[in-house]
């Protein structure tokens, strides 16, 4: 059987919830052997990464991206020793499959939207068993990575930007943009009521991308009308560069802003989550 760990990033969280000790539990009964961790920072993360099977108890996407994050760290080739058999449109191996303990059975989050299991006991069969399913990754040149995506702008008003998809060019930078969403998964397929990204496939090996845009529509003999114009592409790399200060963004549910440059590119397959 197999040596299981637990992992759950803290910040204060304090004792293990009812989900990770049910889990646990399961794990348990089924003839694993089971060590929970609490993760308060990074080296504590790597250090779960030592071979077991590994299940991630979430309560945001975030927290799941932080553990995605430290596994590239981890198995990432440095260009000079790149090994002959990876795929030329990758830069990471296979990374090793997460078993994912969503910590709120009813969030709208990625586990919902990829269909795993939510319940402890039905995570930990999950967890013992050898379905897999492998997903795309998508790296950037923060040094960071997005599970499901990305959303620039869409809270502070217009601001301009290139936003260019491989050898598309969505805006030259003189358009004002309400938002850019940059999609991996379905989490920012719509913006207040307005459809951005239409077919978002975590498995599909591309990015999509959508730009909202304002448009003055002129009307014979009757006021200009304001309309959104959606512009979207599809590809292997993002790049998106304001012309503002700064512009906020959300990437996995994670606020920052941004104030150069900033790319992203696709990894088919690299990472994977265990399934029923």
């Amino acid at each position: 059987m197999y040596d299981v760990v637990l992992l759950t990033l803290g910040g204060g969280c304090g004792a293990p919830r009812v989900p990770v000790l049910a889990c646990a539990d399961a794990l348990t009964a089924a003839g694993a052997t089971v060590q929970t961790v609490t993760a308060e920072s990074d080296a504590d993360i790597d250090a779960s990464l030592e071979g077991q099977r590994l299940v991630v108890a979430t309560a945001t996407d975030g927290q799941l991206r932080a553990v995605v994050r430290r596994m590239v760290r981890r198995y990432a080739p440095a260009p000079s020793k790149r090994p002959a058999d990876l795929p030329a449109n990758r830069t990471v191996p296979d990374l090793p499959p997460i078993g994912v303990l969503p910590l709120d059975p009813t969030a709208d989050d990625l586990a919902a939207q990829l269909d795993l299991p939510r319940d402890p006991a039905e995570v930990a069969k999950a967890v013992l068993g050898d379905k897999v399913r492998r997903l795309d990754l998508l790296r950037n040149d923060g040094g960071s990575v997005t599970l499901d995506g990305a959303l620039v702008g869409g809270q502070q008003g217009p601001w301009r930007g290139r936003v260019e998809v491989d050898d598309a060019v969505l805006s030259d930078g003189s358009d004002p943009i309400l938002a850019c969403a940059v999609g991996n998964g379905a989490g920012y397929t719509r913006l207040e009521g307005l459809s951005l990204l239409t077919k978002p496939d975590p498995a599909d090996g591309v990015i999509e991308v959508a730009v909202a845009v304002p448009v003055i529509a002129q009307r014979l003999l009757r006021r200009p009308r304001v309309r959104i114009e959606v512009r979207r592409a599809r590809g292997r790399a993002v790049a998106v560069t304001p012309r503002e200060a700064k512009i906020d963004y959300t990437d996995d549910g994670v606020s920052g802003s941004l104030s150069h440059k900033r790319s992203w590119w696709v990894e088919p397959g690299a990472w994977a989550v265990y399934v029923r």
